[in-house]
């Protein structure tokens, strides 16, 4: 053990419930859904919605979904960030530990485990494995790691990976995880991403008068894109697109995982029921908000979606996994940690001094 390490590096992610028993997925939707940057509604309200409401009616459905994806590891999800980190490690001389913003390791139980090791550490690069700016992803896991750390006075720093949807790194590794599934038979492939409310990309709006203010807001340049999660979505997909060569007809994009009226459109469940109709028979389905597989890919996609599209007279469908520890993204990882490192921090990383301007409201 090298207790003069003097630098480590945190990924960081959603997180899982600990089993598929009902109390600890209950645990862990009462942790996640309480989150005011989850359901952004004021205490009482939230309290009552989530443990009068939304807990007692999907608490069993939820535990029944886990146990369709469940392996004998655990989790798919937090294996695979184990597994991430552990590749990671191979390439970096920086230690390597994951948190999760729900549930275990928290980022607490990480920053005490790396000081235990390292008691002379002076820096911590968080890496959120998120692509874009949500407030319910990538914002609530970067301050929850920064309240954390303030509350403890732990003696080192944080520095903080920004959203990396237009990073050339994180795209061509979407691009090489990808291209296998390219060569197979398709009609189209549908960009599903991870829904959000409406609400959420107004309140981001650090203009305060630009997102969904008419058709061409994602289009129109505006300092509201550096929180705009739609907009960011969008850029993904047409670069992701552009570097592999996919034909403009041949793609769309959709949002998932909806709860409620009023979330981004369209809906990737109505449009999955609505594509064999329109002669799309042979589907392609890729999730690229997400870089690991988890709950949202493996059930509600690649199980679900494929039941939905089957059903409306689809003929295959086939779900690209998630990055998960493909070589071109741990590769991606690396370079982003070792161009830190030599000096060549660019626009990538948090700066200190003016720190990434954050949308200011009160209880969400």
């Amino acid at each position: 053990m090298n207790n003069a390490i003097s630098r480590a590096v945190l990924l960081t992610n959603l997180g899982s419930p600990s089993s598929t028993e009902v109390k600890d997925v209950r645990r862990f939707l009462n942790e996640f859904l309480m989150d005011k940057r989850v359901i952004d509604y004021p205490w009482l309200f939230r309290f009552l919605l989530v443990k009068g409401i939304i807990i007692p009616a999907r608490v069993s459905n939820s535990a029944e979904a886990y146990k369709t994806i469940w392996i004998k590891e655990g989790s798919p999800l937090v294996v695979i960030t184990e597994q991430l980190r552990d590749s990671l490690q191979k390439q970096l001389s920086e230690p390597v530990e994951i948190a999760m913003r729900y549930g275990v390791p928290s980022p607490e139980d990480a920053y005490n485990s790396l000081m235990r090791k390292y008691p002379e550490l002076r820096e911590v690069l968080i890496l959120p494995l998120y692509p874009h700016y949500a407030m319910s992803s990538y914002e609530t896991a970067i301050l929850y790691a920064k309240e954390i750390h303030a509350k403890n006075n732990y003696p080192f720093r944080l520095k903080i990976l920004k959203p990396f949807f237009d990073d050339e790194y994180y795209l061509e590794a979407m691009v090489e995880n990808m291209r296998p599934f390219l060569k197979h038979e398709y009609d189209h492939i549908l960009f599903s991403y991870h829904g959000i409310p409406e609400r959420h990309i107004r309140k981001s709006d650090i203009t305060g008068n630009h997102c969904l203010r008419d058709a061409a807001c994602c289009e129109t340049d505006s300092p509201a894109h550096t929180h705009c999660y739609r907009h960011q979505c969008l850029v993904t997909t047409k670069r992701i697109v552009e570097k592999a060569g996919i034909d403009s007809k041949s793609f769309s994009v959709s949002f998932q995982s909806r709860i409620g009226k009023h979330w981004l459109t369209p809906y990737t469940d109505i449009r999955l029921q609505q594509m064999p109709g329109e002669g799309i028979k042979k589907l392609l389905v890729i999730c690229p908000a997400f870089v690991s597989d988890c709950l949202e890919t493996l059930e509600e996609i690649a199980i679900r979606g494929k039941e939905i599209f089957l059903k409306a007279g689809g003929e295959s469908f086939e779900m690209i996994p998630c990055m998960n520890t493909h070589p071109s993204w741990v590769n991606a990882l690396a370079k982003w940690v070792n161009e830190y490192r030599q000096g060549n921090r660019n626009m990538l990383w948090e700066d200190d001094e003016q720190p990434q301007k954050q949308p200011s409201y009160s209880d969400r």
